[in-house]
């Protein structure tokens, strides 16, 4: 009978409608149970809280007590929509305090730092990197402007004068004609790239279309150089899956020198970037390349209930790490 056809989908809709207000009301929950974190001298979040006491803390391994840019630097998408849904300016005015105080503080060579004192507002250490402690900072300033609709002047600035400065100062080339984002370490160079680092071939690329437009091109171009090498990353080993981290010195290129490097543990970060690449020029080598990492994760880390990691990509003697990250679903795979 349609009749039952028609109550079936009424039925699908209200459960959607009723998932919906659920997820919301957690949502807005969680965030509010969040909020005591940022009760810090400067509005900074410390890195860790105990959600039933609200009492927060520092991560004990952070320099000196310090909160970690990637993480207070990648709350701006969730908060802003958290007041989208509940009209509570509290949770964007918290985001956009952390905005505020990373435009007054000076930067070293217009650079952001790692690591920040929430007490004092000022930087613990000048240690800037792309990969991890850094990465999703830079993410969601291009991010949070093409969720405004192309509204957020704010992180449109931010984001291009923040890409100028890694430019400027961490994007090398190597004897061999590999771009790279080295690490920055007080003015002194650490020419290594890490896995995590390899989102910002993708970064970029979304990006270029909104840049000056005698630097569209220029930036598409840096995009697809360094998502080249992240793609030799993979190739230079003997699984075709990359290194946690790999080096550019003592003639070694796109390559993981330290036995500790040489781990893959299914992060996203280079299928990431193909698939951005490959919406944005359609090249099909893009498409390859994904292709082969598909094949290499079914050759080397599927298991009998999932997939692992694998403790050493140069070697064909299978080590499995016997965990299955909770990112190779959420983004890996996505």
């Amino acid at each position: 009978m349609r009749t039952i056809s028609i109550n079936t989908k009424v039925t699908k809709m209200l459960s959607f409608v009723f998932s919906f207000q659920l997820f919301r009301s957690k949502a807005l929950e969680l965030g509010e149970k969040l909020l005591p974190a940022f009760n810090t001298p400067t509005g900074i979040p410390r890195g860790v809280i105990n959600l039933g006491s609200g009492t927060s803390w520092s991560w004990g391994w952070a320099s000196a007590g310090s909160s970690i840019l990637a993480e207070f630097g990648t709350l701006h998408l969730e908060f802003v929509h958290l007041t989208e849904l509940s009209n509570n300016p509290v949770f964007k005015e918290k985001v956009m305090s952390i905005r505020k105080l990373l435009n007054k503080i000076e930067k070293p060579h217009g650079l952001y730092p790692n690591f920040l004192s929430p007490v004092s507002g000022n930087w613990v250490q000048h240690h800037v990197s792309i990969g991890g402690l850094g990465d999703s900072f830079y993410e969601y300033l291009i991010k949070s402007y093409l969720m405004s609709d192309k509204t957020d002047e704010e992180a449109n600035k931010m984001y291009y004068s923040a890409l100028e400065a890694i430019e400027a100062n961490l994007v090398q080339k190597s004897p061999g004609g590999l771009t790279y984002m080295a690490e920055w370490r007080g003015g002194i160079l650490d020419h290594k790239m890490g896995h995590l680092a390899c989102f910002s071939g993708g970064m970029i690329g979304i990006g270029a279309d909104d840049g000056a437009p005698e630097k569209r091109q220029h930036y598409l171009d840096l995009a697809a150089e360094i998502t080249h090498t992240c793609h030799e990353s993979y190739t230079r080993t003997t699984t075709r899956l990359g290194p946690e981290a790999f080096r550019f010195d003592s003639g070694a290129e796109a390559t993981a020198t330290r036995l500790s490097d040489r781990y893959y543990i299914l992060r996203p970060e280079v299928i990431e970037s193909y698939m951005y690449m490959w919406r944005l020029t359609h090249d099909p080598k893009y498409r390859d390349w994904g292709w082969e990492a598909v094949e290499a994760l079914e050759q080397h880390c599927r298991v009998e209930s999932g997939f692992s990691g694998i403790r050493d990509v140069y070697t064909m003697t299978a080590s499995h790490d016997n965990m299955q990250q909770s990112f190779f679903l959420s983004e890996t795979l996505k």
